[in-house]
């Protein structure tokens, strides 16, 4: 039998309402200075040690080094007789996992998604769309290693050095981006972080080429 949580003081009740209402409204948990300034805290400092007492009680988790690294617990969210969490906000605190993507087909087609992962969005500093179940490993110098979850977060533009999600005709691949001029014009190369792999050219014979995302952090499933 679980055992019950231990109790709230009127303090935290009033924080662990205003994390829920701060992302069942804005989508995100709020920053600790925004807890701080709304609550009347002389600093963040305070709303911190308040965090991590509603963190130690179970109600929380806390993210460190994310400014909005703050998740009500799973199971806070599923019987916690204190709030009452619609489902709109419940959606937020997921993210799809893409697994093998069909040739032609949306990345985010409901054939491709395999499950739903406990992860909230706005953990990652830009958020995120999706996790992408990463495949081999040409990305391997960069941390990003076979069975690795890529959280990426929807694009159709990126700039030299990000990593992104693109397709190049019947395939999705997971690369480094540059885009450099040459003599003949602009020519984009996506880069793998692993010496073992060359750079993909992309030019006029990849017809169906686009970006699908930027890479926004990465999970490792065995750390869920």
């Amino acid at each position: 039998m679980n055992q019950p949580l231990p109790k709230l003081t009127a303090r935290q009740e009033e924080i662990l309402q205003l994390v829920h209402d701060s992302i069942s409204e804005n989508g995100a948990p709020p920053t600790r200075s925004e807890i701080a300034q709304k609550l009347g805290f002389a600093s963040a400092n305070a709303a911190e040690e308040h965090l991590k007492a509603l963190a130690k009680k179970g109600y929380l988790e806390l993210s460190p080094g994310t400014s909005r690294g703050i998740r009500i617990r799973e199971s806070i969210r599923q019987t916690s007789k204190q709030l009452s969490l619609p489902s709109q906000m419940l959606a937020q605190l997921t993210l799809p996992l893409i697994g093998r993507v069909a040739a032609g087909a949306p990345i985010m087609a409901i054939e491709h998604i395999e499950q739903q992962i406990p992860v909230d969005p706005n953990l990652f500093k830009n958020g995120a769309d999706y996790l992408l179940k990463v495949k081999g490993l040409s990305m391997r110098d960069a941390g990003i290693l076979d069975g690795d979850y890529l959280a990426v977060k929807k694009a159709s533009e990126a700039h030299n050095g990000d990593i992104v999600v693109a397709r190049i005709d019947d395939e999705v691949t997971v690369k480094r981006w540059l885009k450099v001029k040459t003599s003949s014009g602009v020519q984009i190369q996506l880069i793998a972080e692993n010496p073992d792999f060359e750079p993909i050219i992309i030019n006029d014979n990849h017809l169906d080429f686009s970006i699908e995302g930027l890479a926004v952090g990465l999970i490792r499933p065995n750390g869920l």
